[in-house]
């Protein structure tokens, strides 16, 4: 692992440890999942990526936290350098803290299959090194959250995003060393819904994002659309540790992926705009 990444990992897991001892719940789990068509825009749309993870939700008097790591191993179709057989090493970071409203300001919120609002804030950060843009992503997230009324939990958020990065330069040749874009909106869903007493889970989220503005080359960039979602199952259950062990089948549909028009054209454009990548994913939960 290269020592961006490892520091990246450090980070996340010091924000983790920190933020633990104040719940009054929390969920933690670690978990893989494998597929062959993941996409790079101006690259490949068939890499073979392993994806490791680390997930805490946790509870506390007054609303709730969200950290996912991510650790994404590609193969040689997006390789770490110019001619390697090796593949790309990325880490992604999101954490997400709601304020719920009414625990906060104790006046009920309820309307239609509305039942409750807050307010969320967090960020994104991720570092990759590859034979391209070698991203060093940084965004931070505010807006309005709902709660919707259903088993399990779904929730509705519009988000302002602010977002910049900073691409290898000798790549990007713009000479600025990070580039931030226009603050754009995003509207986005999670949600985990059990299916009756089966022991399965429709489990998932939901980001539809705006133009962001001009990229650093210029460039107009394009309205995202990212859904990822799975079934899982709770194999837990079959010996007496419900919610322990969950295995299942993910899919990600991600359009305009960064805000890569999916129809651009030029020298080393390629497919890798829009992914369609089906899954296999394992989760543990302590």
């Amino acid at each position: 692992m290269n020592p961006t990444c490892k520091t990246a990992l450090a980070l996340a897991l010091a924000a983790l440890s920190c933020a633990s001892p104040a719940a009054d719940w929390s969920d933690t789990s670690i978990g893989f999942r494998t597929g062959n068509k993941f996409a790079e825009p101006f690259g490949s749309n068939d890499i073979h990526k392993n994806i490791f993870n680390l997930t805490h939700v946790s509870g506390y008097k007054y609303g709730t936290n969200f950290f996912n790591v991510d650790y994404l191993m590609s193969d040689n179709k997006d390789p770490a350098f110019a001619g390697a057989n090796s593949g790309a090493r990325e880490v992604y970071i999101v954490y997400r803290h709601t304020l719920d409203a009414e625990k906060v300001l104790g006046t009920p919120f309820k309307f239609g299959p509305i039942r409750g609002w807050g307010l969320t804030a967090g960020f994104d950060i991720n570092t990759k090194d590859d034979a391209g843009y070698n991203s060093k992503k940084q965004m931070l997230v505010l807006g309005p959250t709902l709660f919707v009324d259903v088993p399990g939990f779904l929730s509705v958020s519009l988000l302002a995003l602010n977002e910049s990065n900073a691409p290898y330069n000798t790549f990007s040749n713009t000479g600025v060393s990070r580039y931030t874009y226009k603050t754009h909106p995003m509207l986005t869903a999670a949600w985990g819904i059990p299916i009756g007493a089966t022991g399965l889970s429709f489990e998932g989220f939901a980001n539809f994002i705006a133009s962001k503005g001009k990229d650093e080359f210029g460039g107009d960039t394009a309205a995202e659309t990212n859904i990822d979602m799975q079934i899982m199952y709770d194999v837990g259950a079959l010996y007496g540790n419900k919610g322990q062990f969950k295995v299942g089948l993910e899919y990600q549909y991600w359009r305009n992926k960064f805000g890569n028009p999916t129809t651009a054209t030029g020298a080393g454009a390629g497919p890798g705009a829009t992914a369609k990548t089906p899954m296999i994913r394992a989760e543990y939960h302590f």
